[in-house]
């Protein structure tokens, strides 16, 4: 996990305004950077933004809960995964009273329905629980349907682009 500032360095390089977030991982900004990630499917991409502090935070989740699970990768689940990014901006001057919450994802792209909730499902229930526990309002989401989706998140603004093959774009 990094940190951006905008005492780092200058932001005319597009390596620098453009941050990669991964499958199982997390970001933080304090400076105008975008945090992106793409191949959400039954993932879901987590936005946490402090708009008084100008602190973002992105994170890639794949599953619901760490629960009994001795996977060190925190950012792998949504419990553990929002938990760690909420601590890691409130680190930056983010104050968890001001943090919102945006998500994206969550798609069941393979039907496991006889089988009980499909992994998208549970991941934004997950979400959605944690989210309640840690007092931090969920103010928007695109959630659901069988098509993957790509993020980006503006650290300027706090506003998150969901791009979609079949569904276009939208910010939310």
């Amino acid at each position: 996990m990094k940190v951006y500032d905008s005492s780092t360095g200058t932001a005319s390089s597009p390596e620098q305004e453009r941050v990669k977030v991964g499958i199982a991982e997390y970001e933080v900004t304090t400076s105008d950077e975008t945090l992106t990630t793409s191949g959400l499917g039954s993932c879901l991409g987590v936005a946490l933004y402090d708009d008084a502090a100008g602190v973002a935070g992105l994170v890639h989740v794949m599953l619901p809960s760490a629960d009994g699970v001795e996977d060190p990768n925190a950012a792998k689940y949504a419990d553990t995964g929002i938990e760690t990014l909420l601590l890691e901006m409130e680190r930056a001057g983010a104050d968890r009273d001001r943090i919102r919450a945006k998500v994206a994802g969550g798609s069941d792209m393979l039907d496991f329905s006889e089988n009980g909730s499909g992994i998208g499902v549970r991941n934004m229930q997950q979400v959605e629980a944690t989210l309640d526990d840690l007092g931090v309002p969920l103010v928007s989401d695109d959630v659901g349907g069988d098509h993957g989706r790509s993020l980006r998140l503006d650290g300027a603004s706090g506003d998150l682009m969901v791009k979609s093959a079949n569904k276009g774009s939208k910010t939310i």
